[in-house]
C-alpha cells in the first residue's frame, strides 16, 4: 500500500467545519509517516472527478471530510474498488460515521483512527446499497422521512438534529398515508398504506434518528423498515422513539430483511445518505462488501 494519503474535503461542511477540519487530520496522519493531498473540487462533479482520478492513480486511502454528504460522494469514487475509505466527520448529521463507530467531529482522532487503521491492518469490509448507478452507505428514506429531509435541508437557520425535529413538526401538518407498491427480493408485490418505507444498510439518517436500529452494515442484507397508516397522534409520540430505536416495537412498525427492494409510489422522493436519489419507482440492491472502511470493531452499530 503506497504511503500517499487523499483528503477529499467539503470545506464548506458544518458551516466551515470542513476547511477547518483537514489540517489536523492531515497532521495525525503525517505524524504517522504518511504523505497527505488534498482534493477539493469546483462543484460535486469536478469533486468526485478529481476523487476518482486519486482513486485510479493508487492512492493509498481516501478519506472524506465533511458531512453525510460528502460521504455519499466518496463512496461513488471508492465502490466496488480496492481503495479503503476513511471518515473524518465534521457535518450536521454524521450518520454514516456513528454506523462505523469512528470519531465525530473530532478530526484529530478520526485522523488518528484511519492511520492506525492502515498501519495495523484495521480495514474491514462492508455492505453498500445500489440504486443505478448511485452507491449508498446508511439508509434510503421515501415517504414522510424523505419529505422532512427534504423540508430540513432547506432550512438553512439551524442545524444538527434540532433542524429535523422543526421539520417533523412542519410535515405533520400536511401527512397523509401513502400507497406503496413494494417487492422484496423475489416475494409477490404487496399494495399497502404506509407511513414510510425506510432501507437500512446502516443504522440512521437525520443525525442519530434510529430507524433502522438493528441493521447491520456486513450481513448481505438491508433492513427495510415499514412505518404503517398511523395518525398524527401516533406520529407524535413513536417518532421521538426513533432517536433510541425503540420504535421498531410500536405494533405500527414492521421490520423486514430483503437483498432487494422495489419500492413504487406517487409524488415520492427517495433520498439516500441524506442526498435526493430521485422519483420512485426504484430498485435497491445490497451489494455484499462493495468498500472498504477504515472503522474500528465490527461495523453496523454505534
Amino acid at each position: 500500500m503506497t504511503s500517499e494519503i487523499t483528503l477529499f474535503v467539503n470545506p464548506t461542511a458544518g458551516r466551515g467545519r470542513g476547511a477547518r477540519a483537514a489540517q489536523p487530520a492531515a497532521s495525525a496522519l503525517r505524524d504517522a509517516g504518511f504523505s497527505v493531498r488534498t482534493v477539493l473540487g469546483e462543484d460535486a462533479d469536478d469533486a468526485l472527478r478529481r476523487a476518482r482520478e486519486a482513486v485510479a492513480g493508487g492512492t493509498g486511502a481516501l478519506i472524506a471530510v465533511g458531512g453525510d454528504g460528502m460521504m455519499s460522494l466518496a463512496l461513488q469514487a471508492v465502490a466496488g474498488t480496492t481503495t479503503p475509505l476513511g471518515v473524518v466527520a465534521v457535518g450536521t448529521g454524521n450518520d454514516f460515521a456513528r454506523a462505523l463507530g469512528v470519531p465525530v467531529v473530532d478530526p484529530a482522532a478520526a485522523g488518528r483512527l484511519a492511520a492506525e487503521a492502515l498501519k495495523g491492518g484495521g480495514v474491514r469490509e462492508i455492505d453498500l446499497g445500489r440504486v443505478g448507478d448511485r452507491w449508498f452507505g446508511s439508509v434510503l428514506a421515501s415517504g414522510f422521512d424523505s419529505r422532512v429531509n427534504d423540508r430540513g435541508n432547506r432550512m438553512r437557520f439551524v442545524g444538527g438534529r434540532f433542524k429535523y425535529d422543526l421539520a417533523i413538526l412542519a410535515e405533520l401538518a400536511a401527512f397523509r398515508p401513502i400507497p406503496y407498491r413494494l417487492r422484496l427480493d423475489d416475494g409477490p408485490v404487496r399494495e399497502i398504506e404506509a407511513t414510510l418505507v425506510a432501507v437500512g444498510n446502516g443504522t440512521s439518517y437525520g443525525g442519530g434518528m434510529r430507524m433502522c436500529a438493528d441493521a447491520v452494515m456486513d450481513d448481505g442484507l438491508f433492513d427495510v423498515v415499514v412505518v404503517g397508516n398511523c395518525s398524527r397522534a401516533t406520529l407524535l409520540r413513536v417518532f421521538p422513539r426513533v432517536y433510541r430505536g425503540t420504535h421498531l416495537g410500536h405494533p405500527a412498525v414492521t421490520v423486514h430483511r430483503a437483498s432487494s427492494v422495489e419500492l413504487s409510489a406517487a409524488g415520492v422522493t427517495a433520498y439516500a445518505d441524506g442526498e435526493p436519489l430521485g422519483a420512485l419507482p426504484l430498485t435497491a440492491t445490497c451489494a455484499p462488501g462493495a468498500v472498504t472502511v477504515l472503522a474500528p470493531g465490527a461495523p453496523g452499530g454505534l
